[in-house]
């Protein structure tokens, strides 16, 4: 499981859309194993993870937003 803290390296505002995230997940991948077709299942997976974080910072967000 990737962790929060890798979300955070992505520096993307709650605001962000979801293809924002994606691309700027994919900046932070070793480009040889970004184009790797046997990693992509791990990139999916990466990509699906950051995806949650930024879900959940959305979620706290509109909770302190009141």
């Amino acid at each position: 499981m990737h962790s929060f803290s890798a979300y955070c390296r992505l520096n993307v505002p709650v605001s962000a859309s979801h293809r924002t995230v994606i691309r700027a997940a994919s900046s932070k991948i070793n480009p040889r194993a970004r184009f790797d077709p046997d990693r992509r299942g791990d990139r999916h997976e990466y990509f699906r993870a950051m995806l949650d974080h930024h879900n959940d910072a959305r979620d706290l967000a509109a909770r302190h937003r009141l």
